[in-house]
């Protein structure tokens, strides 16, 4: 029993002794300047269970000391940047530069989410989206600013991830496949005529349907005719001269929708008597061809001809025989 609590005792000891060497060692390296007297580390001791092993004792003073916390404000801090040299920052203009580029971006992405469902991204967003481009402009040409400096170089061009102009080509990429050029005048003012006369015989139709919708659908497919064959003698003629968008092709999808699968609505055609006529003639042209053709073929003897050579060739010899 005396040997168990001397051997307790001693390693109770070697354990106060590794700790009062880890916490002098980490005193002595420390950033904040923290210093812990004898006192303290007694405090520290007695907080420690007599027979719990070093590593558990070391573990808990480091959990439960502030001096093993990590600081806020640390010396070494993370701004890498600061220690640049100034000839390889960014100046004061490209930096406000790309911070307008910034707002100009997320002003568009904001407007695009809204408008993907129905799909709206031509006619709600385009002014965003020249706004946008005339930033990405200054940043990309030879335009020097302030200073007679260009901001290409160090904001397009200084990396290898190209942030900028990475961010630009998706926005692009965006407004190329909505085909939005077709609907916006150039400079990106506004709306064409095309796309604001559309847009109204559009809104006449649904305004239609809207109308007529509760109830029987037979009044909506006849009252709302005219207006529907309209909008879509404007879109096929739109189709034609490549003046389409996202905007008018979802638009007019989704009138075709409700006029033929919601309304179940019907729409005549005015030319389907001489469709027929002309359908008729086709498929009675091919009997038409062999009937003439076999009137006016005949069977002609083959009548032989005796050429010239051999005629005389004939009279020669008569001159012969008479001589002989």
């Amino acid at each position: 029993m005396l040997k168990s609590q001397l051997s307790t005792m001693a390693f109770s000891k070697n354990s106060s002794f590794w700790v009062l060497l880890v916490l002098n060692i980490y005193a002595l390296v420390s950033s904040d300047g923290v210093n812990l007297t004898v006192s303290d580390l007694a405090d520290k001791q007695k907080q420690l269970p007599p027979v719990n092993p070093a590593a558990v004792a070391v573990a808990d003073i480091v959990a439960n000391s502030p001096v093993f916390k990590p600081a806020v404000n640390s010396v070494f801090s993370l701004n890498l940047l600061s220690s640049f040299p100034e000839d390889l920052e960014i100046s004061d203009y490209c930096s406000e530069l790309l911070h307008v580029f910034g707002q100009r971006y997320v002003a568009y992405v904001n407007c695009l989410v809204p408008a993907a469902r129905p799909v709206k991204v031509c006619q709600n967003c385009f002014s965003r989206y020249g706004s946008l481009i005339d930033t990405y402009n200054n940043i990309s040409s030879d335009q020097v600013g302030p200073g007679n400096e260009s901001c290409r170089d160090s904001l397009l061009r200084s990396d290898r991830l190209m942030l900028v102009y990475l961010l630009y080509s998706n926005v692009e990429v965006v407004w190329r496949k909505s085909d939005c050029d077709n609907c916006i005048s150039k400079g990106f003012h506004s709306l064409t005529n095309d796309t604001l006369n559309f847009m109204t015989i559009l809104n006449q139709t649904l305004s239609c349907f809207e109308k007529y919708q509760q109830g029987n659908h037979s009044e909506l497919c006849k009252n709302c005719k005219n207006t529907y064959r309209d909008v879509n003698l404007l879109y096929g003629s739109m189709e034609k001269n490549h003046t389409l968008c996202i905007d008018i092709e979802d638009a007019m999808n989704m009138t075709r929708k409700l006029w033929s699968k919601n309304f179940n609505c019907s729409f005549p055609r005015e030319e389907t008597v001489p469709v027929i006529a002309v359908s008729s003639f086709m498929l009675f042209l091919p009997i038409i061809f062999y009937l003439s053709s076999f009137l006016h073929s005949e069977q002609k003897k083959r009548k032989l001809i005796h050429p010239k050579r051999a005629k005389s060739y004939t009279t020669l010899m008569n001159i012969q025989d008479k001589l002989s």
